[in-house]
């Protein structure tokens, strides 16, 4: 299928020429089975003005390196931290920079099995062949280790821990063992470039603890909300502009509409105004992920139902509803916010104006 026709193509597409670009000036060093140089990884994850390299992920540039380093070794890679700080699109940049290839992914769940990791079998060529390579159904692990590429391990902390455990071996021994089959062909050892790469967020509900035998085969890193302002205001630009260009709307927010979404996000997030007022946390995840989501439900509102004009009324209706999605008792929280905060600061700026003029949408 075209990548022009996919509603979201992975990153190896996404950024494919920059990744042609970056590989065929890379000049540094790299480890047997990675595509491009830790040097060059990190260029393509941080970006580079000089090169036009696009900057895609906005946080710890430190923690990135660490990152590349932890790929590099022989212990696998977690990412853990609260819903929507981006650990998931730092596996997949990772991984395709690396490997060249992020679709070697595990989604874990409560009801995920070994099977759906490692390999399964098609059972009409089972009944009629037995145990062979040509009934053997490759998992997403045993394709990674057989092709030398990260595997990514989202949300590992859903699956039973019994499930997780199957990691333990293939961490240690970089080796999957398929006793069903006969000689040469009973194992598969790991090509260079092999590692995985879990995510795991740990605020959720239902996630399942790891055992410690398999916490010493990762290093844990942890991945924090953006704490810069500036930064998360490029990101929120930068990530609904690219999602509305893929829906064809030309509509964009202002300025002033993208600082109102930012300056909100961090009043309910950190629980102090930009004035120093103190406001009460929601429990709801108050993320940068969130906020693009707002920013880009609130322009596709204003773009098909109020001619193209993004305001504030516009991201106040998209961030009620963020709010109140998790926990409906929330809503006392963001009343106090809108009674107090937002109502003061109507009183000198019209896009908060139109942010309180849509408080009536929390009394339905």
């Amino acid at each position: 299928m075209n990548s022009g026709n996919i509603l979201r193509a992975p990153a190896e597409q996404v950024y494919a020429d920059e990744l042609a670009r970056l590989a065929s000036t890379d000049e540094h060093p790299r480890p047997e089975g990675w595509a491009l140089s830790p040097r060059a990884v990190r260029t393509f994850v941080l970006g580079d003005e000089q090169t036009n390299i696009r900057k895609k992920f906005y946080g710890d540039d430190a923690l990135v390196d660490r990152c590349i380093v932890t790929l590099m070794s022989n212990r696998g890679l977690l990412l853990v931290g609260e819903p929507g700080t981006a650990k998931s699109m730092l596996s997949e940049l990772l991984a395709a920079a690396i490997g060249g290839s992020s679709t070697c992914t595990i989604q874990g769940t409560s009801g995920t099995t070994e099977d759906q990791i490692t390999y399964s079998w098609n059972y009409a060529l089972l009944l009629a062949e037995g145990p062979t390579q040509r009934a053997l159904v490759k998992g997403p692990m045993y394709q990674a280790i057989e092709q030398g590429l990260v595997c990514r391990f989202e949300e590992v902390t859903r699956v039973q821990p019994e499930i997780q455990d199957v990691l333990i071996g293939l961490l240690s021994d970089k080796a999957l063992h398929v006793p069903e089959l006969a000689g040469t062909d009973a194992t598969v050892f790991a090509g260079h470039g092999f590692n995985v790469l879990a995510t795991a967020n740990l605020r959720d509900r239902g996630v399942h603890e790891m055992s410690s035998a398999l916490k010493r085969r990762f290093n844990f890193e942890t991945v924090r909300p953006i704490s810069d302002r500036r930064l998360e205001v490029r990101l929120i630009k930068e990530q609904t502009a690219a999602l509305l260009e893929r829906s064809g709307v030309g509509t964009r927010m202002g300025d002033d509409v993208v600082e109102l979404l930012v300056t909100a996000f961090h009043d309910l997030r950190d629980g102090v105004t930009a004035e120093g007022m103190a406001v009460e946390r929601t429990s709801a995840v108050m993320s940068s992920a969130e906020a693009v989501a707002v920013g880009y439900a609130a322009t596709l509102d204003a773009h098909y139902f109020d001619g193209g004009d993004v305001g504030g009324d516009h991201i106040a209706r998209q961030l009620i509803g963020t709010v109140l999605k998790d926990n409906p008792d929330d809503g006392k929280k963001l009343r106090h916010y809108f009674d107090v905060v937002v109502k003061e600061r109507s009183r000198h700026h019209p896009q908060w104006h139109r942010v309180l003029d849509a408080r009536q949408e929390l009394n339905r």
